[in-house]
């Protein structure tokens, strides 16, 4: 394939794209000492468009016209609980209800695009990828489902001689920051992997060793 043929953007591109927001997702979260709702809607926000966004420009420059549904999929859903999280009602409820709906319907849309692939020989390998993402997508909304938000467990620190509180909306901000910190590793290593040879259209030589009639 000449240089002038190959695409500037593939799916290599992608993957380090969606690491790089999930990495800022991670590291917003971890360095963080507020874990309050206003702080999740806020991180989840800019992480699901900016994830929504990348989809939407996969699926006009890298997926070709009968490829393209799930990316947009991916892209709408993304982009809508991005702009639902940044509405004026924000509290715990509509953080629990976001994150569990966005990872629900993102993980099985991710995780049925993956199995599809799998019928396709030369989609076998990107197929595994997308069935992990999928389903760690969905392991993040299960997980949300049984974080209850008004939990409330007050604890006492003598050496620091302070009070604190364990709630649930602390325990479901940090479990989506662990999720996005796994999203971000298993994508940077598959934007980082070498490339994957494409399958060529033309039949492969086939080389066939005998003896000589002469022989």
């Amino acid at each position: 394939m000449s240089s002038a043929s190959t695409p500037t953007f593939t799916e290599r591109h992608v993957a380090l794209a969606r690491a790089a927001i999930a990495a800022l997702a991670a590291v917003m979260i971890t360095f963080t000492g507020d874990h309050s709702a206003a702080v999740g809607l806020s991180v989840f926000s800019g992480f699901a468009v900016a994830t929504g966004l990348v989809w939407g420009l996969a699926a006009w420059l890298v997926y070709p016209t009968g490829r393209r549904i799930p990316a947009i999929l991916l892209a709408v859903v993304g982009v809508i609980a991005g702009i639902a999280a940044g509405t004026v009602f924000r509290g715990p409820v509509l953080l629990s209800v976001l994150i569990i709906s966005w990872a629900l319907i993102s993980g099985i849309i991710e995780l049925i695009w993956g199995l599809r692939d799998r019928r396709v020989p030369e989609r076998r390998s990107n197929a595994r990828d997308e069935i992990t993402v999928g389903v760690i997508t969905l392991v993040l909304g299960v997980s949300a489902l049984f974080i209850n938000v008004g939990f409330e467990l007050p604890y006492y620190i003598k050496d620091a001689d302070q009070e604190f509180t364990l709630t649930g909306v602390t325990i479901l901000v940090g479990v989506f920051g662990g999720y996005a910190a796994i999203v971000a590793v298993h994508q940077a290593i598959l934007g980082f992997s070498p490339a994957r040879p494409l399958p060529s259209d033309e039949p492969a030589a086939v080389v066939v060793t005998g003896k000589a009639d002469n022989d």
